[in-house]
């Protein structure tokens, strides 16, 4: 099983004090490796079980207003990938051959992997405090999805400068520390089919959090005396206090009125394995995607309920 994690291919030579807020500005170059696909194999007789079809389809240029335009309800543009907990035809029923309780019925194919074509290449922002599992996740959700990268801005960061964060904050403050968070967003948001995991304050700024709002935000909400357990016996700079737990608290809950600004939050408790909070994860997001269409979507819809033709 080949990992999906793209490696960000990044070189900086650490020169002294701040004029590492200027490592990204000059000569900077991300390398993204396409997502290795080897281990979606697995998947791919269980996708033909329930036989979901790929037709083979062009792109159709259409002029209006002098213009050329791509119709958004083409096949190609809409894949017509549905929510999979509310379609009964992907459900694997029980013993008791019920799936009224689509909870508890397992499904036929991953529902990552029909996740992937309902994004049509948005990214994923994990946002949430250190500890919250936001790169294992990410990792987890790219895996599973297929044809999604996962990039972590906070390893970004120490390549790019060959300095732990530890010590940037030791040599430089956390100011400097920030200025450059904010440089690896601008760097990595411009790509698309990712998922990336972001440092617990870096969307405290407001010019970070516009950069986050061109995908679809996570917000993992795990209790601080989870967290704790979590990283305990790791070098966390803002936890250098002489009560850690109520330093992250308190930085939880100045924090929270923008994490709460996420469009998914995810509840995560102390019982709940990687797995499982990735399968929360992709559940919240297909419920999203639902309870948000595209505007087309819901143009279309309302001109065949007046009963009108819908043009394409």
């Amino acid at each position: 099983q080949q990992p999906s994690k793209t490696s960000a291919m990044i070189t900086i030579t650490p020169s002294p004090r701040l004029v590492l807020l200027l490592a990204f500005l000059v000569g900077t170059a991300l390398s993204f490796a396409p997502s290795s696909l080897h281990h979606n194999r697995r998947h791919a007789a269980q996708i033909k079980s329930i036989a979901i079809t790929t037709k083979s389809t062009t792109t159709v240029v259409l002029s209006a207003g002098g213009f050329e335009w791509e119709d958004p309800t083409s096949e190609q543009a809409d894949p017509g990938v549905d929510n999979p907990f509310k379609n009964p035809d992907l459900l694997k029923p029980d013993d008791d051959d019920s799936v009224e309780d689509d909870e508890e019925a397992s499904l036929k194919v991953d529902p990552a992997r029909l996740l992937s074509p309902r994004l049509r290449g948005c990214n994923l922002y994990l946002i949430g405090m250190m500890g919250s599992g936001k790169s294992a996740v990410g990792d987890a959700l790219a895996r599973r999805m297929g044809t999604y990268n996962f990039l972590d801005t906070d390893v970004i960061l120490e390549r790019a400068t060959g300095m732990s964060i530890p010590q940037i904050f030791e040599d430089e403050g956390e100011a400097a520390f920030r200025d450059v968070e904010a440089q690896v967003l601008d760097s990595v948001h411009a790509h698309v089919r990712c998922v990336i995991s972001t440092g617990g304050g870096l969307p405290m700024r407001n010019q970070n959090w516009s950069k986050l709002q061109s995908g679809l935000v996570v917000f993992l909400n795990v209790e601080p005396g989870v967290i704790m357990k979590r990283i305990e016996g790791t070098d966390r700079p803002l936890l250098q206090t002489e009560n850690p737990l109520e330093t992250l608290t308190n930085l939880l809950e100045e924090r929270m009125e923008k994490y709460e600004q996420a469009d998914v939050t995810v509840e995560v408790s102390a019982d709940m394995d990687l797995q499982m909070t990735a399968d929360k994860c992709i559940r919240a997001l297909h419920d999203f995607i639902d309870e948000n269409p595209p505007a087309w979507k819901e143009a279309k819809e309302k001109a065949l309920e007046d009963g009108l033709d819908w043009v394409s």
